[in-house]
């Protein structure tokens, strides 16, 4: 598909085809229309193109009379680190994320470090859609003040030491470093490489980097799926290492590999990732008790049992697992819509302790609000640290679930029509419209959303058996197709 694809938080396309320079000045001057005032991070994940897209962005911005400050080669979530750490009044990362090589996009964040939400993300589609954006004249570029501002324009020289220092924080890395870890890495070439390497030797690892180089050059289809990772799958077990681990070009995803080469995969990733935490989380509240007293006494105090103790969210096309577990906890678990920006908004509405999506992407805030692989590794080597488990066995006591999924072929104005049939044949049954339709039974769910992309409708069921999902795709495929 060459056609430029523009959702509220970015766009992609086929470079040269749909994704132009021009398009990306369009839309970047959009976004730098409706931003608070001062500089933007620019960042890309090593794809060829994405030098040439930088560069007429850095322009574009310039010429809308807002330094930058360009971090070259750089992770999606460490973008996120960068715009707070450098008070920036948000950012581009220039990444087509998993799409194929001959694709590029703009992801955009605000001055949170974050995913821009769905507001002001309509507002900037509106701005580029209907080309308003204004540059500045001859008379303003030429400008003192102008001229000023752009001098801040710089090349970033160190991009990882506070997003290095921030996960690192949240793990005992003593603990990691005493088991030296064989872990194999597969960045693919694209930008997860840089902070990876950095990350697992600061843990003590005895590290394998594939795909290292960060030039798009990718050595595989670049989304961490069991098919398209076969041969590191292969490498895994070759090395002999504890865990292998596997980004998307903008290293925002991890799929696991276990050390006999088995795929876990991009599900297990959070669940995992979300056992671990809220395990350590329940223990130190236990030592915490311990310490000061009864909860009876602590209670009189004010304390942690009155006081507001989040959630756990994930989007709605997640696997299960993660309202096991955090129902095994006690906590409320939230489900929003599918995206990154609807998870961070749900996030942050119920002061949410572990979020991301099955897609391999956990968000933890005491990092930043952007799915994060590097967050994954560092969880799920302290979780086998602390366990003093592999991550086979660690898997093994999650609860197990299959999750199939499939489209059905499906013009875009049939699709509320085939919404409604599914929702009066479930009538019975708990129903959530925030997405498409989402049906719940006991140990199962079925999800169906029209695609933003093409002419189907996307039906995603989760059972205990793949035979139980299979026969909840096939069900609503029969509705669907019986309209």
């Amino acid at each position: 598909m060459s056609s430029l694809i523009i959702s509220v938080s970015g766009l992609r396309g086929v470079v040269g085809e749909s994704l132009t320079p021009q398009v990306a000045v369009n839309y970047a001057a959009a976004y730098s229309a409706i931003a608070k005032p001062g500089p933007f991070v620019i960042t890309r994940d090593g794809r060829a193109s994405g030098v040439l897209l930088a560069d007429a962005i850095i322009a574009a911005l310039n010429a809308a009379g807002r330094p930058t400050l360009d971090a070259r080669v750089a992770a999606t979530p460490t973008t996120g680190v960068l715009i707070r750490q450098h008070q920036a009044a948000g950012g581009i990362q220039i990444s087509a994320s998993h799409n194929p090589a001959q694709y590029n996009g703009l992801k955009l964040f605000n001055d949170e470090g974050r995913i821009i939400p769905q507001g002001p993300g309509e507002k900037v589609k509106e701005l580029y859609q209907v080309q308003s954006s204004k540059f500045k004249v001859q008379s303003e570029v030429l400008n003192e003040k102008h001229l000023e501002l752009c001098t801040l324009n710089s090349a970033l020289a160190d991009t990882i030491s506070a997003h290095l220092a921030a996960v690192l924080q949240t793990v005992d890395v003593e603990a990691i470093r005493a088991k030296t870890y064989r872990v194999l890495l597969d960045a693919n070439r694209g930008a997860g490489g840089i902070l990876g390497r950095r990350l697992l030797e600061e843990l003590g690892c005895d590290v394998t980097l594939l795909g290292e180089t960060p030039d798009g050059q990718f050595e595989h289809a670049p989304e961490p799926t069991e098919e398209n990772l076969q041969p590191i799958l292969a490498k895994v077990r070759e090395a002999g290492v504890d865990i292998g681990f596997c980004q998307d070009p903008d290293a925002d995803r991890l799929a696991v590999i276990d050390a006999s080469g088995r795929y876990l995969g991009e599900e297990y990733t959070v669940a995992l990732c979300l056992d671990h935490v809220l395990s350590t989380r329940a223990r130190e509240s236990m030592a915490t008790r311990n310490e000061k007293g009864s909860m009876a006494t602590r209670n009189k105090k004010g304390s942690m049992a009155t006081r507001n103790p989040g959630t756990v969210v994930v989007n709605c096309a997640s696997s299960r697992m993660s309202q096991d577990i955090a129902e095994k906890h006690g906590l409320a678990m939230e489900r929003s819509a599918v995206g990154e920006a609807h998870v961070v908004d749900r996030m942050k509405a119920t002061n949410a302790v572990f979020g991301g999506e099955g897609n391999g992407g956990p968000i933890d805030p005491q990092v930043g609000y952007v799915r994060d692989s590097f967050v994954g590794m560092a969880q799920l080597l302290d979780a086998m640290a602390a366990r003093d488990k592999t991550i086979a066995e660690l898997a093994a006591e999650l609860p197990s679930y299959a999750i199939v999924k499939r489209k059905i072929p499906l013009v875009l104005d049939r699709v509320p029509a085939a919404i409604a049939a599914l929702e009066t044949r479930y009538a019975h049954l708990p129903r959530d419209r925030q997405d498409g339709l989402r049906i719940d039974w006991p140990k199962a769910w079925l999800l169906v959303r029209a695609s933003n992309t093409e002419p189907i409708v996307r039906a995603i069921a989760e059972a205990e058996t793949e035979q139980a999902a299979n026969a909840l795709c096939d069900e609503a495929e029969a509705v669907i197709n019986a309209l």
